[in-house]
C-alpha cells in the first residue's frame, strides 16, 4: 500500500491541529480520554504534547484515564527511557 502524505518531521503545530486530537473517538472498549492521550504521545513532539495537556485539562478531561488493562498513560510512559520530558508533563498535569 502506497504512503498518501510523506511523514514530516519536527513541523509546528497550529492550536488547532493539536485541539483536534481532543475529537478523536476510541476503539470500542476503550477509554476515550484514555485514547485521546495515547494517540497525542505518540504524535506529538513534547512542545505540541504540553499545550494539547493544557486544552485536555480545561476541557475537563482525566489524565489519569486508564486502558482496558488498567493502565494510565504515566504508567506506560515510565517505561520508556526516552520519554522523560513526556514524564514530567504527565506528573505536572496529574
Amino acid at each position: 500500500m502506497a504512503v498518501s502524505q510523506p511523514a514530516k518531521f519536527g513541523e509546528s503545530w497550529s492550536d488547532d491541529r493539536v485541539r483536534a486530537y481532543l475529537d478523536r473517538q476510541p476503539p470500542a472498549g476503550v477509554n476515550a480520554d484514555f485514547h485521546v492521550l495515547y494517540t497525542a504521545y505518540k504524535h506529538m513532539r513534547e512542545e505540541d504534547f504540553e499545550r494539547f495537556l493544557a486544552d485536555f485539562k480545561a476541557a475537563g478531561r482525566d489524565v489519569g484515564a486508564r486502558n482496558p488493562e488498567g493502565r494510565s498513560l504515566l504508567d506506560l510512559v515510565r517505561e520508556h527511557p526516552q520519554s522523560q520530558g513526556f514524564l514530567h508533563l504527565l506528573t505536572a498535569a496529574a
